[in-house]
Formats: structure tokens, sequence, C-alpha cells
């Protein structure tokens, strides 16, 4: 047997019986068994004696005056602390009833007197075995809850630092695609998307529109009102610009310097003109003073636009250039206005 069962030197056994005579017949059986035995004579004495110290098997005769062996075990299983001691009943009652009475009111077994030695000797190890064996149960059940509560611990440590890393990944993501300053997509950013988005739009035949915006004199405005208030200035010119383009697949972008872009899948000539009408008044409605505008005293964009359906034999670099060329044409024109064409189709 394990260390967590009953040998039964480590048995604990209470006999219960009103004669001392049966008391000590039983507790000698027992003893040269190597149990340890407590006796009680009463029903009382024997229900306190549980409460104080349970042991692992309770003897307990039926017939005794005051309290019967019968209302003894009803009251031990009413009692979460002695609730789970096996009783086995002593008695000269051998009816079928009172066997059937004694099992029902929580009795292990039933031992008729007169008792033979080998008998209760048998019948006494197999409860202090099937007690072993709910002990030993008992035990690595509870082994099992602290190592499935470790387990759930662990779970939960790893979920968490799973949620942590994926946090810390996006971020990466972030880092990777956004510029640091205005919070809009980097040059690396535009680079890839408008590639993507040349080839999707080539393959489904559908127009592709590019904006670039640059803002006026914003070298003057940083020479006038310094950088950290030019840093200022292109995050609300980016927020600015990407409140007026918030269609799911549009992308802005941080061209370089003081210079953006809006990237416009299914757009042509006449969607884009309207996206930078709205880019010019939300920029309006910015209200950033620059007095050293030649323009006027607000900050103000000069926008191009290039709109073509892509083909795939052609690059995104046409695009560029002619939004490129239109951005210099709106300059030459007095700037804060845009500029543009539709590029004629290619023939894929």
């Amino acid at each position: 047997m394990s260390k967590s069962g009953l040998e039964p030197s480590q048995g604990n056994i209470l006999v219960v019986d009103d004669r001392p005579d049966n008391v000590r017949l039983l507790s000698f059986m027992l003893v040269q068994q190597g149990y340890r035995v407590r006796k009680a004579l009463d029903g009382q004495m024997a229900i306190t004696a549980c409460q104080t110290n349970p042991p692992h098997l309770i003897l307990l005769d039926i017939n005794m005056p005051d309290m019967d062996g019968y209302e003894v075990c009803q009251r031990l299983k009413a009692n979460e602390t002695t609730r789970d001691i096996p009783v086995i009943f002593l008695s000269i009652l051998d009816d079928v009833l009172d066997k059937v009475k004694a099992f029902k009111v929580g009795g292990a077994d039933y031992i008729t007197k007169p008792f033979q030695f080998e008998e209760v000797v048998a019948r006494v190890e197999n409860q202090i075995k099937i007690q072993s064996l709910k002990l030993q149960l008992k035990q690595q059940n509870q082994i099992l809850e602290q190592q499935n509560a470790l387990l759930l611990k662990e779970v939960e440590k790893r979920r968490y630092a799973e949620v942590a890393l994926q946090k810390a990944n996006q971020r990466l993501q972030y880092l990777v695609v956004m510029d640091s300053l205005t919070e809009v997509a980097n040059r690396r950013h535009f680079d890839e998307c408008l590639q993507k988005e040349w080839h999707r739009c080539a393959r489904d035949q559908i127009f592709l529109a590019l904006i670039l915006c640059d803002i006026d004199y914003f070298k003057c405005y940083n020479d006038t009102y310094g950088h950290l208030a030019g840093d200022a200035c292109l995050k609300q010119v980016a927020a600015a610009i990407s409140r007026a383009a918030q269609r799911p697949g549009d992308t802005i972008a941080r061209y370089g310097g003081e210079e953006f872009a809006a990237i416009l899948p299914n757009t042509n000539f006449e969607g884009a003109a309207r996206v930078a009408e709205r880019i010019k008044y939300e920029i309006q409605q910015l209200k950033i003073p620059h007095t050293a505008s030649a323009v006027t005293d607000l900050i103000t964009l000069s926008m191009g636009i290039a709109t073509t359906v892509p083909a795939h034999r052609t690059s995104p670099d046409l695009l560029i250039a002619q939004a490129d060329k239109a951005l210099y044409e709106a300059k030459q024109g007095g700037r804060d206005r845009y500029c543009g064409s539709e590029i004629p189709v290619q023939v894929s």
C-alpha cells in the first residue's frame, strides 16, 4: 500500500457498545491485528469522540439505551465532519429488515452477534482498505486540482504573453509602415501600396488616381515659426488630408518632407478632383497662420492629380510623373490650387 494509504497499525477504530465485555473482547481482537482502538459505552459518548478526533472506522452496536445505533449513525452522517466515517453495525438482530434499515441510515457493513473473530477481522480489513483507497483518491484529486490550477495559471500566463506579443507585433508592423511624426503611411508603404493597387486596377481594368500635395512655402514657415511648429503643422495637415479621403481602400502617405500623397483606387479624374476639393476645405478649416506665405496668411496646399486605367506592361512611375508634373503646374499657377489630367488608357 502507498504512503498515503492506511496500514493496520495506522487504523484508528472506535468501538461503541453498552456492554463492557463486548468492548473489551473487540478491542483485544483488533489490537492484536495492529489497530489502535478507542472505546465508547453509549451513543452520545461515541458522537463526541468522533467529532473530537474522527476515527477511520466505527464498530457500532445497535441495541443501546437512550440512543440506539441507528440514531447514532444518522447523526454522524448528518455532520460534515463525521459523514464519511464508515460504520459497521453489530447486532444480535438477524432479521433482513434490521439489516436493510442499517444500510439505509448509512451503514457500510453488518456483523451479527455472536461474532466470529475471523469475520470481524475480514470485514474490518475490508472497510479499512476501502477507506484507504478513498483517502488515496481524495489526495490524488487534490493533487490533480492543484496541478489543474497551476496549468490554468500557466495557460493564462501564456495567453497574456501571446496577446502581448500580438500587440507588440502589431505595433512593430505599425512602426514599419507608418510615418512616426504624422501617423500616416511612410514612403516605403506608399511605394508598396501603389505597386499593389496598380496591378489590381490593371487586372480589373478600373481607374487609379494619385494626388500629390505640397505645403506652400513650408521652408518659410519653418524659418518663421520654428521646427517644432513645423512638426505640429505637418501633423495637422496629414490629419486633414486623411479626413478628406476616408474610404477603406484609400491610402494617405507622407511622400517626403512637406509632401503628402493620396492613392485613390477605382477613382477617375472627377472623383479625384472632388477629393482635392475636400482636402482644400479641410486645410482651410485648420486656419494655421502663415505670415511668410506669398499666397495668403494661412497654410495652403498645392496639389497635382493624375488618373489612369493601369496596364500591366506599364509602371506606376507613369502615374507619379504625371502627378508631379501637375503639382508643378499648380505651383506655377499661383499655388493654393490643384491641377491634373487623365492619362490616356494604355492597351495591356
